[in-house]
């Protein structure tokens, strides 16, 4: 599975091109940006999509030096999972 990375998003096309998973984060002023919407195809749910999604997202934020405001109810429970991953995130 290929993620492309655009600045302020990261998906996955499948093989038709439609996107089947995708996370947006919008920049805000001063290198911050809201993780406000994560996206699984139902048809691709349950099979640890979202993770390494969220994965992707923190790899690249951090790469980015990209401060994150989680605002997507996914990003949120995924931050609490991890609390490692807490030194990009704003409180």
């Amino acid at each position: 599975m290929k993620f492309n990375y655009e600045t302020d998003r990261i998906y996955v096309k499948n093989d038709e091109g439609k996107i089947v998973v995708l996370a947006t984060f919008p920049m805000k002023e001063g290198g911050i940006v809201d993780i406000n919407h994560t996206f699984v195809d139902p048809s691709l749910r349950g099979t640890g999509l979202g993770v390494k999604l969220m994965e992707e997202f923190y790899d690249y934020a951090k790469k980015q030096g990209y401060k994150v405001i989680a605002t997507c109810p996914f990003a949120v429970k995924w931050f609490e999972k991890y609390p490692e991953k807490h030194d990009i995130l704003l409180k």
